[in-house]
């Protein structure tokens, strides 16, 4: 639509918000009162054939035919016809009418029946000017072009696609799953800081602030690991949070800077009952909210029933490979391996870092069906416990679907040397300019130092788990608004 049409569109509605006024209509009514939806309706309509009910909603069509107009009502649970006569109404009601526009909210009273055609339909017996929209709505809503637009004005988007409106109902039924889930296994929902002294629980680059008040710099946390781990310090014995945690770092179809997880820690456990847990609540939530456990992804058939098989990320960078880590005895033959694989790495990276690397980069991709990939390197694992028989690895796993991580956890490093020790090898990495090494948490240490019980712990990305069981290929199509340059003009 040109500038000078959706002027004069603007114009035409400003000028019938004003004879509206001039009525003694308020175009901005306080309250509505409606006793159904449109889906209830027509979902009941054998009951509520011919019963008078109540409706609310935005208009999103109407069809004037003389002395008959038919017009889609839509609201939260989807959208029903009403039919409105001039018989019924009345002249002058009937005439108001005409001052409504595509996007108005009104509420309805008539009664149910279906059209000729078929059609369940609410006869309207009188109506109310709810609300005046002095907008248009989007007359086309696909292609590249408009993509940009959905996500900076996601209010146009939940109105005009239904998909997306499906979209986030679903991530709310998602994350109510998961409570549901965790409540009824006994553990409690906590809440720990989102300004922190240190931003610790991950390798990540942290967004930066100041305290005036207490003239202080504070991170936004990466993670809410440390602060739920000294929960199990203090005797709550199975805790999780629910939560934005924010990294500064790149922008992707599967990042975005500000997201949402649910980290989860168990006393008395390890990361083999981590997995039980990731595999059944994963199973469990798919089935309350899609009614399956078998979910289409872009095409692909994904069964989530438990078990979920577990491979170790060496045998894995084996099977896809061909190289055995286990007989690469040191670091520089690591180099030598990858160099051999067409593997380009930075300077100074570890033995461990290398068949990291080897599997992000070979390994990631194939992993389709749900799979808990564990034993990862000990460089990688800086809070979790080591495989005493083999201290090259540690009790951590992820779990994967369609190719990316959806699930985190360890058993828990609860040894307050060995975690020191760990802190202070990051700390080396980061005077060696890595910015998302760990930094140093004495405190954390000496809440370890009073004795954490055996634990284990577990973060599920929600955003990422909410795409695969949406079918969205973007994590910027399940965040309601996600992180935006702000285009030229905007203020």
């Amino acid at each position: 639509m040109d500038q000078e049409n959706l002027h004069e569109l603007l114009q035409i509605r400003r000028q019938k918000l004003e004879q509206l006024k001039e009525k003694g209509i308020d175009p901005y009514a306080p309250k509505y009162r409606a006793d159904h939806y449109s889906k209830d309706i027509i979902e009941r309509f054998e009951s509520l054939e011919g019963k008078e009910v109540s409706i609310a909603g935005r208009l999103v069509s109407i069809r004037a035919h003389g002395k008959a107009t038919f017009a889609h009502l839509q609201d939260y649970k989807g959208r029903i016809q009403i039919y409105l006569r001039f018989d019924q109404l009345g002249e002058e009601k009937y005439s108001l009418f005409n001052l409504c526009d595509l996007g108005d909210f009104i509420g309805c009273r008539g009664t149910v029946f279906r059209t000729r055609k078929g059609e369940v339909t609410v006869n309207v017996t009188d109506y109310r000017f709810l609300v005046k929209s002095l907008r248009p709505l989007p007359e086309k809503w696909h292609g590249l072009k408009d993509v940009e637009l959905r996500y900076r004005q996601r209010y146009l988007d939940l109105i005009v696609n239904d998909s997306v409106r499906q979209t986030f109902i679903n991530r709310s039924k998602i994350v109510q799953g998961i409570r549901d889930y965790l409540n009824a296994q006994g553990f409690l929902e906590m809440e720990t800081p989102v300004l922190q002294t240190i931003a610790g629980g991950a390798l990540a680059r942290p967004f930066v602030t100041h305290h005036n008040a207490l003239d202080m710099t504070l991170y936004l946390r990466i993670a809410t690991e440390l602060h739920l781990k000294r929960l199990l310090v203090g005797g709550l014995d199975k805790v999780y949070e629910i939560g934005r945690v924010f990294r500064n770092e790149g922008i992707s179809t599967k990042h975005n800077p500000e997201f949402t997880s649910v980290e989860i820690y168990q006393s008395y456990a390890d990361y083999n009952d981590m997995m039980e847990l990731t595999e059944n609540m994963i199973y469990q939530v798919a089935l309350q909210v899609l009614g399956t456990g078998r979910v289409t992804y872009q095409g692909e058939t994904i069964d989530l029933t438990p078990p979920w098989p577990r491979e170790t990320m060496v045998d894995l960078v084996r099977k896809y490979t061909g190289v055995d880590f286990r007989e690469i005895p040191d670091t520089p033959a690591a180099y030598r391996a990858a160099e051999k694989a067409g593997l380009k790495l930075d300077e100074g990276l570890t033995w461990g870092e290398i068949l990291n690397e080897f599997f992000e980069a070979f390994c990631e991709e194939q992993l389709r069906q749900p799979i808990f990939v564990k034993d990862y390197p000990i460089e990688v694992s800086p809070l979790a416990k080591k495989i005493e028989s083999d201290p090259r690895f540690t009790y951590r796993f992820e779990g994967f679907i369609v190719g990316y991580e959806v699930a985190n956890a360890f058993t828990e490093l609860n040894d307050p040397l060995d975690q020191k020790e760990r802190f202070l090898q990051q700390l080396s990495k980061r005077e060696a300019g890595d910015e998302e090494a760990h930094v140093m948490d004495e405190d954390f240490v000496l809440a370890l130092e009073h004795g954490m019980p055996p634990a284990g712990g577990l973060g599920i990305g929600i955003d990422r788990l909410v795409m695969l069981l949406t079918d969205n290929v973007s994590i910027r199509d399940v965040i309601l608004f996600p992180t935006l340059r702000p285009r030229q003009g905007d203020v």
